[in-house]
């Protein structure tokens, strides 16, 4: 028999005496969980859990480790949510735990509009160093090994297919420039804005500690810097409110250990690669069933916004001369016919209607569904009428090789025209976009 999520759910907070969940609803985001929120007993908790039980395999920490560990970082002076129970193989609804909800909104662009830059990363900053100082003794935190995670990160790059240049490129980098070990911290793992709830501009809550392991800190500092987590604001690399050396002096000050430029560089490309390979992966998810959701897809085409960060990362490594070099021209767009639609245009006028006719009617997480589909359709519209070409198996495996590399004459500038090309179809409104296009097609 099925058992329903308000169901199990009620099960397992008849365990801690509270009564069955009111007003479930699932909350919009989350790359790789599911969260709901609801009232129990006149207080509002959020439901964590997997999509399916598959999605937890091979995963180092099961959800069990990770409430005992958000409860050791909560003891450690991490604003943590405070556990309130964990899902059993009895509750019947996968496998997950129950939260408090902390106050405030995990929205970045909400809370870049109202911070003041100097207070709130000194919160950030707080919250890091409390995160990299807890006790891990006893804990199934797994520990990280630079050398081994770059193989595993091989092997899934050729999974997926190894036919993507750049992040060839970036691979080759990563494997030639591991830093030398450090003492391990305890290391968040998705520390940025969307992972925080924030209330009035200040820091209220750390959220999200599935990918938690022992490690280098500095990790965690590069990866809220990454393009992708500065939302609004790409001009600040440091979470989207101040510079890197601010956000350094902002973490010594706390308390944290003496910054390195040089391990902070490798790990920003490392978690830019890694997070391309975690686009991709979504739509492993999609095509095995785990998820048939339209976002998984949509997700998996945000590979392009780390393509174009990388390349804008590993750039320098070129002589001045490719650097100057011009791009070669985008391939010409699909000409717009005065006869039968296009398949663009059927596209579009679907995506019109979803707007005018059915938007009005859904609220919640239907609004979320809905603009992530027109975002879907968006996508391929604009990848029948632009073509852009973004895979290349040969190359890739002679930059991994070594034969080729940024010296190559005009492989940079083919590489900045492959990257423009398939963010422009694919997220055309990321914001490192237009200023790529602007230093790239200007010379």
């Amino acid at each position: 028999m099925t058992i329903s999520l308000s169901d199990g759910l009620a099960m397992a907070l008849s365990r801690i005496g509270l009564p069955a969940p009111e007003g479930l609803e699932r909350l919009s985001g989350g790359a790789n969980m599911e969260s709901w929120r609801f009232v129990t007993g006149g207080e509002t908790c959020v439901l964590r859990r997997a999509p399916s039980l598959e999605m937890m395999a091979g995963r180092p920490m099961d959800h069990a480790g990770e409430a005992a560990l958000i409860r050791a970082a909560r003891a450690s002076g991490v604003m943590a949510p405070e556990v309130l129970v964990e899902l059993t193989a009895e509750d019947g609804i996968g496998s997950g735990y129950v939260m408090r909800a902390i106050s405030g909104s995990p929205d970045p662009n909400v809370f870049l509009a109202e911070a003041d830059p100097a207070v709130a990363i000194r919160d950030i900053a707080r919250e890091l160093v409390a995160t990299h100082r807890t006790d891990c003794t006893g804990l199934p935190v797994p520990v990280m090994d630079t050398a081994e995670a770059l193989n595993e990160l091989r092997t899934r790059f050729l999974a997926y297919g190894g036919d993507r240049p750049i992040l060839a490129l970036a691979l080759r980098w990563l494997e030639a420039n591991i830093p030398p070990p450090v003492a391990p911290s305890l290391v968040h793992g998705d520390f940025r804005l969307g992972n925080m709830m924030f209330e009035h501009g200040r820091v209220t809550g750390v959220l999200d500690w599935e990918l938690a392991h022992l490690g280098d800190w500095h990790e965690d500092l590069a990866f809220g810097c990454m393009t992708v987590w500065r939302f609004s604001r790409p001009d600040r690399p440091g979470y989207g409110l101040t510079t890197v050396e601010e956000l350094a002096a902002a973490y010594e000050e706390a308390g944290g250990g003496k910054f390195d430029p040089e391990r902070f560089r490798f790990w920003t490309i490392y978690r830019t690669f890694w997070w391309a390979l975690g686009c991709l992966q979504m739509g492993g998810f999609w095509r095995a069933g785990h998820d048939r959701s339209v976002e998984r897809v949509v997700v998996a085409r945000r590979t392009a916004e780390q393509e174009l960060d990388l390349l804008l990362l590993l750039e320098d490594q070129a002589p001045e001369a490719e650097r100057k070099r011009p791009l070669p021209p985008a391939p010409p767009p699909l000409q717009p016919s005065s006869g039968e639609p296009s398949g663009a245009e059927i596209l579009t006028a679907i995506s019109e209607w979803l707007n005018s006719d059915i938007k009005p009617l859904v609220s919640g997480r239907g609004k979320f569904d809905l603009a992530v589909a027109r975002n879907a359709l968006g996508i391929v519209a604009r990848e029948i009428e632009q073509r852009p070409v973004a895979t290349d198996a040969a190359l890739s495996a002679d930059l991994l090789a070594g034969k080729a590399d940024l010296a190559t004459p005009g492989l940079l500038a083919r590489l900045r025209r492959m990257a423009l090309d398939k963010l422009s179809a694919d997220m055309p409104k990321y914001p490192a976009l237009a200023a790529a296009r602007a230093q790239w097609e200007g010379n």
